[in-house]
Protein backbone atom coordinates (compact mmCIF):
# COMPACT_ATOMS: atom_id res chain seq x y z
CA UNK A 1 0.00 0.00 0.00
CA UNK A 2 1.46 3.61 -1.14
CA UNK A 3 1.44 6.21 1.86
CA UNK A 4 -0.69 8.96 1.47
CA UNK A 5 0.24 12.38 -0.29
CA UNK A 6 1.54 14.67 2.57
CA UNK A 7 -1.14 17.23 3.04
CA UNK A 8 -0.12 20.98 2.81
CA UNK A 9 0.20 22.90 6.09
CA UNK A 10 -0.61 26.11 5.75
CA UNK A 11 -3.53 28.17 3.59
CA UNK A 12 -3.44 29.87 0.20
CA UNK A 13 -4.50 32.71 1.62
CA UNK A 14 -1.88 32.70 3.72
CA UNK A 15 0.91 32.76 1.55
CA UNK A 16 -0.43 34.95 -0.80
CA UNK A 17 0.87 37.22 1.55
CA UNK A 18 4.44 38.30 3.01
CA UNK A 19 5.90 39.89 6.51
CA UNK A 20 5.71 43.46 6.82
CA UNK A 21 8.81 44.87 5.62
CA UNK A 22 8.60 47.63 7.67
CA UNK A 23 8.28 45.42 10.99
CA UNK A 24 10.94 43.21 9.84
CA UNK A 25 13.20 45.82 9.92
CA UNK A 26 12.34 46.77 13.17
CA UNK A 27 13.02 43.68 14.29
CA UNK A 28 16.57 43.48 13.41
CA UNK A 29 16.80 46.94 14.56
CA UNK A 30 15.90 45.60 17.93
CA UNK A 31 18.19 43.03 17.91
CA UNK A 32 21.57 45.03 17.20
CA UNK A 33 20.15 47.39 19.75
CA UNK A 34 20.34 44.97 22.18
CA UNK A 35 23.50 44.14 21.59
CA UNK A 36 24.35 47.87 22.63
CA UNK A 37 25.00 49.22 19.08
CA UNK A 38 24.19 52.81 18.47
CA UNK A 39 21.48 53.40 15.68
CA UNK A 40 20.01 56.48 13.87
CA UNK A 41 16.50 54.38 13.49
CA UNK A 42 14.43 55.89 10.77
CA UNK A 43 12.75 52.79 10.17
CA UNK A 44 9.14 52.95 12.18
CA UNK A 45 6.76 55.00 11.29
CA UNK A 46 6.21 56.37 14.92
CA UNK A 47 6.27 59.83 16.80
CA UNK A 48 9.31 60.71 18.95
CA UNK A 49 6.54 62.27 21.46
CA UNK A 50 6.08 60.56 24.61
CA UNK A 51 1.72 60.13 24.70
CA UNK A 52 -0.07 63.44 26.35
CA UNK A 53 -0.05 63.54 29.94
CA UNK A 54 -3.67 63.84 29.91
CA UNK A 55 -4.14 60.65 28.13
CA UNK A 56 -2.06 58.66 29.80
CA UNK A 57 -4.50 60.16 33.00
CA UNK A 58 -7.43 58.91 31.77
CA UNK A 59 -6.24 55.54 31.16
CA UNK A 60 -4.86 55.26 34.92
CA UNK A 61 -7.98 56.30 35.75
CA UNK A 62 -9.91 53.60 34.21
CA UNK A 63 -8.19 50.86 35.38
CA UNK A 64 -8.11 52.27 38.91
CA UNK A 65 -11.98 52.74 38.86
CA UNK A 66 -11.83 48.54 37.43
CA UNK A 67 -13.12 49.98 33.42
CA UNK A 68 -11.00 46.74 32.62
CA UNK A 69 -14.47 44.22 31.56
CA UNK A 70 -15.09 43.84 27.88
CA UNK A 71 -17.78 46.51 26.44
CA UNK A 72 -19.76 46.40 22.97
CA UNK A 73 -17.33 44.83 20.06
CA UNK A 74 -17.46 48.38 18.21
CA UNK A 75 -16.72 50.27 21.44
CA UNK A 76 -18.62 52.25 23.75
CA UNK A 77 -21.22 54.50 22.65
CA UNK A 78 -19.08 57.08 24.30
CA UNK A 79 -15.66 56.95 22.42
CA UNK A 80 -17.47 56.29 19.16
CA UNK A 81 -19.58 59.68 19.70
CA UNK A 82 -16.51 61.21 20.57
CA UNK A 83 -14.81 60.44 17.40
CA UNK A 84 -17.86 61.32 15.03
CA UNK A 85 -18.35 64.62 17.22
CA UNK A 86 -14.34 65.18 16.57
CA UNK A 87 -14.64 64.41 12.77
CA UNK A 88 -17.72 66.59 12.45
CA UNK A 89 -16.45 69.57 14.25
CA UNK A 90 -12.78 69.17 12.15
CA UNK A 91 -14.40 68.13 8.60
CA UNK A 92 -18.18 68.62 8.62
CA UNK A 93 -19.19 65.23 8.29
CA UNK A 94 -22.40 63.49 9.71
CA UNK A 95 -21.87 60.70 10.64
CA UNK A 96 -23.88 58.74 13.70
CA UNK A 97 -22.55 56.34 16.72
CA UNK A 98 -24.16 53.22 14.33
CA UNK A 99 -21.76 54.67 11.10
CA UNK A 100 -17.98 54.33 13.26
CA UNK A 101 -16.69 51.31 14.73
CA UNK A 102 -13.86 51.39 17.17
CA UNK A 103 -10.44 48.75 16.53
CA UNK A 104 -7.34 47.36 17.55
CA UNK A 105 -5.35 50.46 15.40
CA UNK A 106 -6.04 51.66 12.46
CA UNK A 107 -4.49 48.61 10.89
CA UNK A 108 -7.53 46.49 11.76
CA UNK A 109 -9.93 49.06 10.60
CA UNK A 110 -8.40 48.50 7.01
CA UNK A 111 -7.70 44.70 7.44
CA UNK A 112 -11.82 44.65 8.19
CA UNK A 113 -12.64 46.76 5.63
CA UNK A 114 -11.66 44.95 2.56
CA UNK A 115 -12.37 41.46 4.53
CA UNK A 116 -15.97 42.75 3.67
CA UNK A 117 -16.01 44.41 0.48
CA UNK A 118 -13.56 42.18 -1.59
CA UNK A 119 -14.43 39.33 -2.99
CA UNK A 120 -11.74 37.00 -4.97
CA UNK A 121 -11.14 38.96 -8.12
CA UNK A 122 -12.69 41.71 -7.33
CA UNK A 123 -10.00 44.53 -8.13
CA UNK A 124 -9.02 47.16 -6.03
CA UNK A 125 -6.59 50.33 -7.38
CA UNK A 126 -4.01 50.82 -5.62
CA UNK A 127 -1.81 54.19 -6.16
CA UNK A 128 1.86 53.87 -5.98
CA UNK A 129 4.08 53.84 -3.84
CA UNK A 130 1.76 52.15 -1.22
CA UNK A 131 1.68 51.82 2.26
CA UNK A 132 3.17 47.78 2.84
CA UNK A 133 0.03 46.20 4.05
CA UNK A 134 -2.08 47.84 1.29
CA UNK A 135 -1.23 45.35 -0.84
CA UNK A 136 -1.10 42.10 1.14
CA UNK A 137 -4.50 42.93 3.02
CA UNK A 138 -6.15 42.93 -0.45
CA UNK A 139 -4.55 39.63 -1.69
CA UNK A 140 -5.37 37.59 1.33
CA UNK A 141 -8.61 38.45 0.73
CA UNK A 142 -8.76 37.43 -3.02
CA UNK A 143 -8.64 40.44 -4.45
CA UNK A 144 -6.35 41.62 -7.61
CA UNK A 145 -3.95 44.64 -6.97
CA UNK A 146 -4.40 47.50 -9.76
CA UNK A 147 -1.78 49.44 -9.49
CA UNK A 148 -1.66 53.79 -10.60
CA UNK A 149 1.96 55.02 -10.88
CA UNK A 150 2.44 58.14 -9.51
CA UNK A 151 4.92 60.78 -10.96
CA UNK A 152 8.07 61.68 -8.96
CA UNK A 153 8.37 64.72 -10.95
CA UNK A 154 4.90 65.74 -10.09
CA UNK A 155 5.77 65.22 -6.17
CA UNK A 156 3.85 61.85 -6.07
CA UNK A 157 0.85 63.39 -6.13
CA UNK A 158 -2.23 61.26 -7.64
CA UNK A 159 -5.17 62.65 -9.77
CA UNK A 160 -8.29 62.17 -10.78
CA UNK A 161 -7.24 61.57 -14.35
CA UNK A 162 -5.02 58.65 -13.17
CA UNK A 163 -7.72 56.94 -11.14
CA UNK A 164 -10.55 57.24 -13.65
CA UNK A 165 -7.86 55.41 -16.26
CA UNK A 166 -7.78 52.66 -14.06
CA UNK A 167 -11.58 52.07 -13.48
CA UNK A 168 -12.97 48.46 -15.09
CA UNK A 169 -16.22 46.94 -14.85
CA UNK A 170 -14.62 44.91 -12.12
CA UNK A 171 -13.04 47.70 -9.47
CA UNK A 172 -14.51 47.37 -5.89
CA UNK A 173 -12.98 49.50 -4.14
CA UNK A 174 -10.20 52.62 -4.34
CA UNK A 175 -7.40 53.44 -1.88
CA UNK A 176 -6.31 56.71 -1.01
CA UNK A 177 -4.17 57.32 1.57
CA UNK A 178 -3.53 60.72 2.14
CA UNK A 179 -0.84 62.01 3.73
CA UNK A 180 0.90 59.51 1.82
CA UNK A 181 2.82 56.65 3.92
CA UNK A 182 5.33 56.89 2.29
CA UNK A 183 5.88 59.62 0.37
CA UNK A 184 4.03 62.54 2.21
CA UNK A 185 2.69 63.80 -0.89
CA UNK A 186 -1.24 64.87 -0.26
CA UNK A 187 -4.07 64.93 -3.22
CA UNK A 188 -5.45 68.27 -4.07
CA UNK A 189 -8.98 68.92 -2.40
CA UNK A 190 -9.93 69.47 -5.81
CA UNK A 191 -9.05 65.41 -6.66
CA UNK A 192 -10.52 64.19 -3.53
CA UNK A 193 -13.48 65.63 -4.34
CA UNK A 194 -13.86 64.49 -8.05
CA UNK A 195 -12.55 60.55 -7.26
CA UNK A 196 -15.30 60.57 -4.54
CA UNK A 197 -17.88 61.62 -7.09
CA UNK A 198 -16.65 59.47 -10.05
CA UNK A 199 -16.54 56.48 -7.39
CA UNK A 200 -20.07 56.95 -6.21
CA UNK A 201 -21.22 57.65 -9.40
CA UNK A 202 -20.34 54.15 -10.32
CA UNK A 203 -21.01 52.61 -7.17
CA UNK A 204 -17.09 52.13 -6.27
CA UNK A 205 -16.04 52.03 -2.47
CA UNK A 206 -13.45 54.72 -1.28
CA UNK A 207 -11.17 53.70 1.39
CA UNK A 208 -10.07 56.68 2.41
CA UNK A 209 -6.82 56.34 4.68
CA UNK A 210 -6.79 59.27 6.73
CA UNK A 211 -4.30 58.06 9.38
CA UNK A 212 -1.74 61.42 8.56
CA UNK A 213 -5.02 63.70 7.74
CA UNK A 214 -3.82 66.00 11.36
CA UNK A 215 -0.43 65.79 9.74
CA UNK A 216 -0.82 67.59 6.69
CA UNK A 217 1.39 70.56 6.52
CA UNK A 218 -0.25 72.56 3.04
CA UNK A 219 -2.64 74.22 5.42
CA UNK A 220 -5.28 73.09 4.06
CA UNK A 221 -6.92 69.89 5.77
CA UNK A 222 -9.96 68.07 4.55
CA UNK A 223 -10.99 64.92 4.99
CA UNK A 224 -13.09 62.68 1.99
CA UNK A 225 -15.84 62.69 4.84
CA UNK A 226 -16.67 65.90 4.02
CA UNK A 227 -18.39 65.20 1.05
CA UNK A 228 -21.85 64.44 2.60
CA UNK A 229 -23.91 63.60 -0.52
CA UNK A 230 -20.68 60.83 -1.42
CA UNK A 231 -21.06 58.83 2.04
CA UNK A 232 -22.93 56.06 0.91
CA UNK A 233 -19.55 54.65 -1.17
CA UNK A 234 -16.85 56.09 1.53
CA UNK A 235 -15.29 54.35 4.62
CA UNK A 236 -12.98 56.69 6.32
CA UNK A 237 -10.18 54.63 8.24
CA UNK A 238 -8.20 56.45 10.79
CA UNK A 239 -6.26 55.99 13.72
CA UNK A 240 -5.17 57.95 16.95
CA UNK A 241 -1.86 56.42 16.89
CA UNK A 242 0.12 59.31 14.79
CA UNK A 243 -2.06 61.90 15.67
CA UNK A 244 -1.60 61.66 19.53
CA UNK A 245 1.48 59.56 19.94
CA UNK A 246 -0.54 56.46 20.62
CA UNK A 247 1.01 54.06 18.29
CA UNK A 248 1.30 51.37 20.92
CA UNK A 249 -2.60 51.66 22.62
CA UNK A 250 -3.71 50.45 19.32
CA UNK A 251 -6.67 52.55 18.82
CA UNK A 252 -7.92 52.77 15.08
CA UNK A 253 -11.42 53.68 14.07
CA UNK A 254 -13.91 53.22 10.72
CA UNK A 255 -16.71 55.69 9.50
CA UNK A 256 -19.08 54.97 6.54
CA UNK A 257 -22.36 53.36 5.76
CA UNK A 258 -24.20 51.41 8.42
CA UNK A 259 -24.50 47.99 6.55
CA UNK A 260 -20.32 48.31 6.45
CA UNK A 261 -19.61 49.45 9.32
CA UNK A 262 -22.14 46.25 10.70
CA UNK A 263 -20.43 43.95 9.22
CA UNK A 264 -16.71 45.00 10.06
CA UNK A 265 -18.21 45.18 13.61
CA UNK A 266 -19.41 41.01 12.77
CA UNK A 267 -16.35 40.37 11.64
CA UNK A 268 -14.56 41.69 14.72
CA UNK A 269 -16.73 39.75 16.87
CA UNK A 270 -14.96 36.99 15.73
CA UNK A 271 -11.18 38.35 16.20
CA UNK A 272 -10.58 40.79 18.31
CA UNK A 273 -13.84 41.53 19.88
CA UNK A 274 -13.72 44.83 21.95
CA UNK A 275 -10.61 47.21 21.86
CA UNK A 276 -8.67 47.31 25.11
CA UNK A 277 -11.27 49.11 27.66
CA UNK A 278 -8.75 51.18 29.36
CA UNK A 279 -8.08 52.20 25.90
CA UNK A 280 -11.30 53.29 24.84
CA UNK A 281 -10.78 56.15 27.99
CA UNK A 282 -7.90 57.30 27.10
CA UNK A 283 -9.02 57.97 23.16
CA UNK A 284 -12.16 59.95 24.69
CA UNK A 285 -9.62 61.98 26.72
CA UNK A 286 -7.50 62.44 23.02
CA UNK A 287 -10.31 63.51 21.20
CA UNK A 288 -12.62 65.57 23.69
CA UNK A 289 -9.57 67.85 25.31
CA UNK A 290 -7.83 71.09 23.96
CA UNK A 291 -5.88 69.97 20.64
CA UNK A 292 -3.35 71.92 21.63
CA UNK A 293 -1.31 69.09 21.45
CA UNK A 294 -1.55 68.53 17.55
CA UNK A 295 -0.84 71.25 16.65
CA UNK A 296 2.32 71.58 18.89
CA UNK A 297 3.68 67.93 16.94
CA UNK A 298 2.74 69.29 13.85
CA UNK A 299 4.77 72.38 14.15
CA UNK A 300 7.54 70.04 15.07
CA UNK A 301 7.01 67.64 12.20
CA UNK A 302 7.08 70.53 10.00
CA UNK A 303 10.54 71.38 11.28
CA UNK A 304 12.53 68.37 11.11
CA UNK A 305 11.43 67.57 8.02
CA UNK A 306 12.85 71.03 6.61
CA UNK A 307 15.96 69.87 8.20
CA UNK A 308 16.28 66.25 7.10
CA UNK A 309 15.48 68.22 3.73
CA UNK A 310 18.38 70.20 4.59
CA UNK A 311 20.59 67.62 5.30
CA UNK A 312 20.11 65.45 1.93
CA UNK A 313 21.18 68.70 0.15
CA UNK A 314 25.03 67.91 1.29
CA UNK A 315 24.86 64.07 -0.25
CA UNK A 316 25.42 64.23 -3.85
CA UNK A 317 23.30 62.00 -5.94
CA UNK A 318 20.73 62.23 -3.18
CA UNK A 319 17.01 63.65 -4.23
CA UNK A 320 13.80 64.00 -2.81
CA UNK A 321 10.22 65.52 -2.98
CA UNK A 322 9.19 67.57 -0.44
CA UNK A 323 6.86 66.04 1.76
CA UNK A 324 3.21 67.96 2.17
CA UNK A 325 2.49 65.71 5.39
CA UNK A 326 2.80 62.92 7.47
CA UNK A 327 6.51 62.39 9.05
CA UNK A 328 8.26 60.54 6.03
CA UNK A 329 10.74 61.34 3.26
CA UNK A 330 11.28 59.27 0.37
CA UNK A 331 14.71 60.21 -1.11
CA UNK A 332 15.40 58.35 -5.10
CA UNK A 333 18.53 56.61 -4.52
CA UNK A 334 19.09 55.57 -8.43
CA UNK A 335 22.71 57.77 -8.48
CA UNK A 336 23.98 54.77 -6.14
CA UNK A 337 22.50 51.91 -7.56
CA UNK A 338 25.09 49.38 -9.22
CA UNK A 339 28.21 50.72 -7.31
CA UNK A 340 30.21 47.75 -6.15
CA UNK A 341 27.55 45.31 -3.94
CA UNK A 342 24.59 47.59 -3.89
CA UNK A 343 22.36 46.47 -6.88
CA UNK A 344 19.20 47.15 -5.54
CA UNK A 345 17.17 49.37 -2.76
CA UNK A 346 17.28 46.19 -0.54
CA UNK A 347 21.19 46.22 -0.65
CA UNK A 348 21.41 49.75 -0.04
CA UNK A 349 19.11 49.66 3.01
CA UNK A 350 20.83 46.30 4.05
CA UNK A 351 24.44 48.11 3.91
CA UNK A 352 23.61 50.95 5.41
CA UNK A 353 22.28 49.00 8.91
CA UNK A 354 24.96 46.65 8.95
CA UNK A 355 27.57 49.28 8.33
CA UNK A 356 26.58 52.64 8.53
CA UNK A 357 24.38 51.52 11.63
CA UNK A 358 21.24 53.88 10.18
CA UNK A 359 18.04 52.06 9.95
CA UNK A 360 15.72 53.04 6.76
CA UNK A 361 13.44 50.99 4.81
CA UNK A 362 13.86 49.89 1.34
CA UNK A 363 11.56 51.32 -1.46
CA UNK A 364 10.47 47.31 -3.25
CA UNK A 365 8.34 47.67 0.10
CA UNK A 366 6.38 50.68 -1.11
CA UNK A 367 6.21 49.43 -4.78
CA UNK A 368 9.51 50.92 -6.09
CA UNK A 369 12.51 49.82 -6.57
CA UNK A 370 15.10 53.42 -6.52
CA UNK A 371 14.11 54.95 -3.19
CA UNK A 372 14.18 54.33 0.43
CA UNK A 373 12.05 55.64 3.45
CA UNK A 374 13.16 57.68 6.66
CA UNK A 375 11.15 58.47 9.09
CA UNK A 376 11.90 61.78 10.73
CA UNK A 377 9.69 61.69 13.10
CA UNK A 378 13.40 61.75 15.43
CA UNK A 379 15.26 64.10 17.55
CA UNK A 380 16.91 66.60 15.55
CA UNK A 381 20.14 65.00 17.02
CA UNK A 382 19.20 62.23 15.23
CA UNK A 383 18.43 63.35 12.05
CA UNK A 384 22.06 65.06 12.02
CA UNK A 385 23.81 61.84 13.34
CA UNK A 386 21.85 59.83 10.61
CA UNK A 387 22.48 61.97 7.78
CA UNK A 388 26.28 62.00 8.44
CA UNK A 389 26.33 59.02 8.62
CA UNK A 390 24.19 58.24 5.15
CA UNK A 391 26.46 60.78 3.55
CA UNK A 392 29.89 58.64 4.88
CA UNK A 393 28.71 55.82 3.55
CA UNK A 394 27.32 56.96 -0.08
CA UNK A 395 30.90 58.79 -0.47
CA UNK A 396 32.84 55.27 -0.74
CA UNK A 397 30.47 53.75 -3.11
Amino acid sequence: MSPEPSKKILSDRINRIEVSATMAITAEALKMKAQGIDLADFGAGEPHFATPQHIKDAAITAIEKNFTRYTAVAGVPEVRKAIVDRHAADFGSNYTVEECVFTTGGKLALFNAIQVLVDHGDEVILPVPYWVSFKDIIQYAGGKVVYVQSSENENFRITAKMIEAAITNKTKAIILNTPSNPSGAVVSPEDLEAILRLAHSRGIYVLLDECYVYLTFTGKVVSGGSFTDCKEHIVVLGSLSKTYAMTGWRAGFALGPKTIISAMSKLQSQSTSNTASMVQQASIAALTASQDCVATMRADYITLRDRILEGFKTIPGLTCTVPEGAFYVYPNIKAFLGRGEVKTASDLAAKLLSEAHVVVVPGEAFGTDEHIRLSYAVSADVIDKGVQRIREYLSKL
